[in-house]
């Protein structure tokens, strides 16, 4: 009877949680199908009839097609770059004593621990020194450093429940350090390197402040700040401002639901050594 109850209540407990987490994105979606004046005298009520134009004058005031282009370019360069860097220096932390070893670590450490804010005057002043302002790849280096802390941990805990056996074995049948890192190791931590990946990636396409920050021109900005940016375009149209809602913050839901088992494999993967 317990067990049953306890049953019960997680999924009731599931389903709650589910339910107030998807209702602000269901709602948005409603009225980026309905019309401005169902909006108005109605914001609660259901469409009378399926309205699209919204998603027409969106991609037609706002260059959110060169937006999102710039946000997979930024998003997809730096997701590859991040999960290089943090797998090898995981890589080499977790399996190598040299020193300075735990100094990476501490760094890394002491780097979760600081504001986002802290950072954006000294970053704007280095991106400005090396004239990189208003690029993409200011962005993409950027992001990669930004969330290389969280990726780095995340392939470590990975790293930790590898035998170093299968490392010993490689190197006695004449492997090096390259072929067994990646012949031998890689594939056994992808699902690691898919679940940092995959947060690092939303990560990037949801950033709005260092985009800001960082960027003044259609040909480098991202999608987050197609909202902030056309605001004022869409002060009369809100069936067109919430159709830009739905195409913004859309992506990077459907990636988290396809991959969703992969980023739970990946997460519990590192949680136990063995």
């Amino acid at each position: 009877m317990n067990e049953r109850l306890f049953k019960y209540t997680g999924v009731a407990y599931a389903t709650l949680i589910g339910l107030v987490s998807l209702a602000p994105f269901l709602w948005v979606l409603m009225l980026s199908l309905k019309t401005n004046a169902e909006i108005i005298n109605s914001p609660l009520g259901l469409p009378t009839t399926l309205d699209f134009s919204g998603y027409v004058n969106a991609l037609r005031i706002a260059p959110l097609g060169q937006y999102l282009f710039n946000s997979v370019l930024i998003a997809g360069l730096s997701t590859a770059v991040n999960v290089l860097v943090a797998s090898m220096a995981a890589y080499a932390t977790t399996r190598f004593s040299f020193r300075g070893r735990q100094v990476v670590d501490l760094a890394m450490s002491i780097s979760l621990l600081l504001p986002v804010t802290a950072l954006i005057m000294p970053i704007y002043s280095i991106v400005r020194g090396l004239g990189l302002y208003d690029s993409k790849l200011a962005l993409i280096l950027v992001y990669t450093a930004l969330d290389l802390p969280m990726s780095y941990f995340i392939l470590k805990g990975f790293y930790m429940t590898i035998p170093k056996e299968l490392e010993e074995a490689a190197f006695i049948d004449g492997a090096g350090f390259l072929q067994c890192f990646t012949r031998v190791i890689a594939p056994i931590t992808r699902p690691g390197m898919i679940t940092a990946g995959i947060l690092h990636f939303i990560f990037c396409w949801n950033e709005f402040l260092y985009a800001l920050t960082l960027t003044t021109s259609h040909s480098s900005r991202t999608v987050p700040l197609a909202l902030n940016y056309f605001t004022s375009q869409f002060a009369f149209d809100y069936t067109a401002l919430f159709a830009a809602v739905v195409i913004v913050v859309a992506p990077s839901i459907l990636i988290f639901v396809v991959f969703q088992e992969k980023i739970i494999e990946g997460l519990t993967a590192g949680s136990v050594k063995g």
